[in-house]
Protein backbone atom coordinates (compact mmCIF):
# COMPACT_ATOMS: atom_id res chain seq x y z
CA UNK A 1 0.00 0.00 0.00
CA UNK A 2 2.70 2.36 0.82
CA UNK A 3 6.06 1.98 -1.27
CA UNK A 4 9.20 3.69 -0.04
CA UNK A 5 12.51 5.12 -1.83
CA UNK A 6 15.49 6.83 -0.52
CA UNK A 7 18.04 8.98 -2.14
CA UNK A 8 20.61 11.28 -1.64
CA UNK A 9 23.09 9.44 0.82
CA UNK A 10 26.86 9.46 0.20
CA UNK A 11 29.96 10.13 1.23
CA UNK A 12 31.05 13.38 3.17
CA UNK A 13 33.65 14.82 5.28
CA UNK A 14 33.15 15.80 9.13
CA UNK A 15 31.54 18.31 9.24
CA UNK A 16 29.47 18.86 5.78
CA UNK A 17 26.03 18.43 5.08
CA UNK A 18 23.87 16.36 2.84
CA UNK A 19 20.35 16.14 2.39
CA UNK A 20 18.38 12.74 2.28
CA UNK A 21 14.77 12.15 0.40
CA UNK A 22 12.41 9.75 1.20
CA UNK A 23 9.61 9.62 -1.81
CA UNK A 24 6.75 8.44 -0.73
CA UNK A 25 3.95 6.67 -2.95
CA UNK A 26 0.50 5.13 -1.78
CA UNK A 27 -3.14 5.69 -1.27
CA UNK A 28 -3.23 8.02 1.56
CA UNK A 29 -0.83 10.01 3.72
CA UNK A 30 -3.07 12.05 5.85
CA UNK A 31 -2.61 9.77 8.53
CA UNK A 32 0.99 8.18 8.75
CA UNK A 33 4.35 9.00 10.34
CA UNK A 34 6.61 9.58 8.83
CA UNK A 35 10.69 8.61 10.49
CA UNK A 36 14.18 8.37 9.47
CA UNK A 37 16.17 5.41 10.79
CA UNK A 38 20.06 4.83 11.08
CA UNK A 39 22.09 1.14 11.73
CA UNK A 40 25.66 1.31 11.93
CA UNK A 41 28.15 -1.86 11.84
CA UNK A 42 27.53 -4.06 14.51
CA UNK A 43 25.02 -1.94 15.99
CA UNK A 44 21.14 -1.96 16.29
CA UNK A 45 18.71 0.08 14.44
CA UNK A 46 17.91 3.41 15.71
CA UNK A 47 15.66 5.68 15.67
CA UNK A 48 16.49 9.56 13.90
CA UNK A 49 14.03 11.87 13.99
CA UNK A 50 9.99 11.43 12.81
CA UNK A 51 7.24 13.73 11.49
CA UNK A 52 3.84 13.78 11.19
CA UNK A 53 1.83 14.47 7.77
CA UNK A 54 -1.18 15.76 8.91
CA UNK A 55 0.51 18.50 11.47
CA UNK A 56 4.37 18.55 11.14
CA UNK A 57 5.31 18.13 14.45
CA UNK A 58 8.57 17.07 14.86
CA UNK A 59 10.87 14.50 17.46
CA UNK A 60 14.67 14.04 17.05
CA UNK A 61 17.07 11.91 18.61
CA UNK A 62 19.33 13.61 21.04
CA UNK A 63 21.91 12.52 19.35
CA UNK A 64 21.30 14.50 16.29
CA UNK A 65 18.84 17.25 17.86
CA UNK A 66 20.25 20.72 16.52
CA UNK A 67 22.30 19.26 13.28
CA UNK A 68 19.65 17.19 11.71
CA UNK A 69 16.20 18.73 10.48
CA UNK A 70 13.20 16.70 9.36
CA UNK A 71 10.77 18.34 6.92
CA UNK A 72 7.93 17.22 4.38
CA UNK A 73 6.88 18.72 1.03
CA UNK A 74 3.61 17.16 0.49
CA UNK A 75 3.29 18.12 -3.07
CA UNK A 76 5.66 15.72 -4.17
CA UNK A 77 4.97 13.40 -1.18
CA UNK A 78 8.47 13.89 -0.34
CA UNK A 79 10.15 13.44 3.38
CA UNK A 80 13.86 14.96 3.64
CA UNK A 81 16.53 14.67 6.51
CA UNK A 82 19.03 17.69 6.19
CA UNK A 83 21.83 16.60 8.16
CA UNK A 84 24.71 19.21 8.66
CA UNK A 85 28.27 19.38 10.99
CA UNK A 86 28.35 15.29 9.93
CA UNK A 87 30.59 13.55 12.32
CA UNK A 88 32.04 10.03 11.80
CA UNK A 89 29.52 8.47 14.03
CA UNK A 90 27.02 9.54 11.36
CA UNK A 91 27.94 6.82 9.34
CA UNK A 92 25.53 4.48 8.79
CA UNK A 93 22.66 3.13 6.31
CA UNK A 94 20.10 5.38 6.98
CA UNK A 95 16.23 4.02 6.18
CA UNK A 96 12.89 5.69 5.52
CA UNK A 97 9.89 4.59 7.50
CA UNK A 98 6.06 4.96 7.68
CA UNK A 99 4.10 4.30 10.49
CA UNK A 100 0.17 4.28 9.98
CA UNK A 101 -0.77 3.13 13.54
CA UNK A 102 0.81 2.94 17.00
CA UNK A 103 0.78 0.53 20.29
CA UNK A 104 0.24 2.43 23.55
CA UNK A 105 3.15 5.15 23.35
CA UNK A 106 4.82 3.27 20.33
CA UNK A 107 4.67 4.03 16.79
CA UNK A 108 4.49 0.69 14.45
CA UNK A 109 6.36 1.62 11.14
CA UNK A 110 4.82 -1.12 8.98
CA UNK A 111 6.40 0.32 5.31
CA UNK A 112 10.39 0.77 4.89
CA UNK A 113 12.57 1.94 2.12
CA UNK A 114 15.79 -0.02 0.59
CA UNK A 115 18.07 1.97 2.65
CA UNK A 116 20.69 4.73 1.47
CA UNK A 117 24.58 4.76 2.62
CA UNK A 118 25.63 7.89 4.40
CA UNK A 119 29.49 7.70 5.28
CA UNK A 120 31.42 10.71 6.88
CA UNK A 121 35.28 10.31 6.73
CA UNK A 122 37.41 11.97 9.43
Amino acid sequence: QVQLVESGGGLVQAGGSLRLSCAASGRTFSSYVMGWFRQAPGKEREFVARITWSDSTTYYADSVKGRFTISRDNAKNTVYLQMNSLKPEDTAVYYCAASRRSLGPRYIYDYWGQGTQVTVSS
